[in-house]
């Protein structure tokens, strides 16, 4: 687990994308731009969702 947050590979519009930080049993998600305007939190469960319906949609 890191305290750091890390921008996704896939961004490649000068990094004004969301943001991801892994905690031990949650993710945090927040915008980039404006990364003191707070940000989300996901549950373990809710990521995978998240995930595996987006993967679903760039198809």
């Amino acid at each position: 687990m890191s305290n750091e947050w890390r921008t996704s590979s896939y961004s490649q519009n000068g990094g004004q994308c969301v943001q991801v930080r892994e905690r031990s049993a949650a993710m945090d998600v927040r915008d980039s731009v404006h990364p003191d305007a707070g940000h989300m939190t996901f549950s373990a469960s809710e990521w995978a969702a998240l995930v595996a319906s987006s993967a679903d949609t760039d198809r």
